[in-house]
């Protein structure tokens, strides 16, 4: 019983943490984001690993996010040059990458954002 309700209690953070830091929106709402957001979103498809992946990529922003007027509170980050927003999906070898970059030092954010667009 004890670690059903961690999974639930971790589950329940994790999403509510996405939600906080400007992931995905609910699945039947558009997330309002700035045209440069927008932008952003768009442009990063092209890093994701396989063609298929960059496709489902492009058609998840055109599904999920709308440009709006109002600011947002979109996470978006740049290191090295590159800016993301959003929750990046990464493929098992950036995943491994991210946890190696880790061990090595980085920050979970920086190397999430390095995997994603240099790996």
């Amino acid at each position: 019983m004890k670690k059903i309700t961690t999974v639930v209690v971790l589950a329940t953070m994790t999403m509510f943490g996405t939600v906080a830091a400007g992931g995905p929106p609910d699945q039947d709402e558009k997330q309002s984001v700035s045209d440069d957001q927008y932008r952003i979103l768009i442009r990063q498809c092209k890093y994701a690993d396989t063609q298929k992946a960059r496709d489902e990529c492009r058609a998840t922003v055109e599904k999920k996010y709308v440009i709006g007027k109002e600011p947002t509170d979109l996470d978006c980050r740049t290191y090295s040059s590159a800016t993301v927003c959003g929750v990046l999906k990464l493929s098992e070898r950036e995943m491994q990458c991210v946890k190696q970059s880790v061990e090595s030092g980085l920050t979970s954010r920086r190397a999430e954002v390095e995997c994603y667009v240099f790996y």
